[in-house]
């Protein structure tokens, strides 16, 4: 099973979410697809712990190695961003949306590509001036299962 990359367009850039690299057990596979995409940024929404399980421990190093940029943002599974990770948002977002706003791309990832990344993909569309309900709207037209929880839709909505 090949990873699958869902993207939407977002100022003038494109917007993409996905499962963890790995998560299917094939992370070489997983990576070459990732890499395939041409992200300029990776957000990654998992702890490090989780990108250790699956074999996925060494992606900031392979991202680096491609000249592509990573944070971290670690949200506990279902959850939100606990306040240190909230405080990274403002920049992380900035940083997102100018990259977009010059034609680059930007993928989120958790583990399944749902909640986590879901919510920091909505998050970006809100951030970028989109109304939430619309933007959601747009975003599960491409990934059904994008933000899980009301709190996910709730933090994500929030400006």
């Amino acid at each position: 099973m090949t990873l699958e990359i869902a993207e939407i367009p977002a100022l003038g850039g494109s917007l993409a979410l996905c499962p963890m690299p790995g998560r299917t057990g094939d992370y070489g596979q997983d990576l070459k697809t990732l890499l395939a995409w041409r992200p300029t940024l990776v957000l990654t929404m998992t702890s490090r712990l989780e990108l250790a399980t699956k074999g996925a421990g060494r992606l900031p190093a392979d991202l680096a190695a491609a000249g592509i940029a990573w944070v971290h943002l670690p949200v506990p599974d279902f959850g939100t961003p606990k306040a240190d990770t909230a405080a990274l948002w403002p920049e992380t977002s900035a940083r997102a949306r100018a990259i977009l706003e010059e034609g680059g791309r930007v993928l989120a990832h958790c583990m399944g590509g749902c909640g986590r990344s879901g919510m920091a993909v909505l998050r970006l569309l809100t951030d970028a001036g989109e109304e939430a309900d619309t933007a959601l709207t747009r975003l599960r037209a491409v990934r059904p299962c994008a933000v899980e929880t009301k709190a996910q839709q709730r933090w994500a909505s929030s400006r």
